[in-house]
């Protein structure tokens, strides 16, 4: 009997030393505002990042992947939530979710990596245990697109979030920029998604000659319904990226949002490793843009492509 209990008790202690040798995998939190194309390839290019980065799934990471359905409160409980798990590292997809994942991680020391932030320093992201990739839009490439593809347009509508930093930025930009391409700017400001369409009504009303979508989630989410009042009006609209042009924009000056997300997703592979940390990594803003166009679109409103425009332009398909 009293070998049984020694033998008992020898097992008990090994495999409790056994346990400790266990390594916890990393667990990410992944707040996203909400689903629509340009915000998925974020995400997807984020984990591709952080496998091209030579980290293995379920290895050297695990996802916590939450989405806010376009909603602020839901976006703070996202990362709330993430804090008191105690993630190793929280992903933003879109500046709601960023302003929420810094407040909530701030206390935790909680690394945070953005992206899809226009405007990072407008949103008071640049400063703390935070950094990533910024997606601001390449403004003078869109006005000169317009201006190629319909030389007497006079009048831009734009529809954007009053409470989206980069949305607000953005606007600016174009307001300031405009008069240099010969063009005004009917901007119509909203506050929540249900606000969206009738802001579509009210331009199209005011005859504006196209319009020019930013990459304001509360637009995107409902760019489809826009499209079929737009369409409806013979009204092109000017996406600004490519899953907004495969959906009917007529064609837009944009960025690719998976490699956005792919290197955003290698620097949180760099702070996993400890190689860095995200205080010790400054935001990085994409430069480079491409000319997507549809060809159907564009041939549905009469307009011409240019044929140094169409020698660059990548179709969206």
């Amino acid at each position: 009997m009293k070998k049984l209990i020694a033998l008992f008790i020898t097992l008990i202690i090994t495999l409790s030393f056994a346990g400790c040798g266990e390594t916890k995998v990393p667990v990410i939190g992944i707040n996203q505002y909400g689903e629509h194309a340009s915000l998925d390839n974020c995400r997807e290019g984020f984990i591709e990042g952080l496998k091209e980065a030579g980290l293995v799934e379920g290895k050297d990471f695990e996802i916590d992947y939450q989405n806010a359905g376009f909603n602020d409160n839901t976006a703070t409980q996202i990362a709330q939530s993430f804090s008191a798990k105690n993630v190793s590292l929280m992903c933003a997809i879109a500046t709601p979710s960023a302003t929420a994942c810094f407040a909530a991680a701030e206390d935790k020391d909680i690394p945070v990596i953005f992206n899809a932030i226009s405007d990072p320093e407008q949103a008071k992201l640049t400063d703390g245990n935070i950094t990533g990739m910024s997606d601001k839009l390449p403004v003078d490439a869109q006005l000169q697109l317009i201006r190629a593809l319909q030389p007497d347009a006079k009048t831009i509508g734009i529809i954007y979030t009053t409470s989206e930093p980069n949305s607000v930025s953005t606007i600016a930009d174009y307001q300031a920029k405009a008069a240099d391409y010969g063009f005004t700017i009917e901007a119509i400001g909203v506050t929540a998604q249900s606000e969206v369409t009738q802001a579509a009504d009210t331009l199209i009303n005011k005859k504006v000659d196209c319009f020019s979508n930013l990459t304001d989630n509360n637009v995107v989410g409902v760019l489809a319904s826009i499209l079929e009042k737009t369409d409806e009006a013979e009204i092109p609209v000017y996406g600004s990226e490519i899953e907004q042009v495969r959906i009917g924009c007529v064609a837009s000056a944009g960025i690719d949002y998976v490699e956005l997300g792919k290197e955003a997703g290698k620097m949180a592979a760099a702070i996993l490793k400890g190689e860095t940390t995200a205080t010790e990594m400054d935001y990085k803003t994409v430069s480079e843009y491409s000319t997507y166009i549809n060809s159907e679109a564009l041939k549905e409103f009469g307009i011409n492509v240019p044929t140094d425009i169409a020698e660059k332009a990548i179709e969206a398909e």
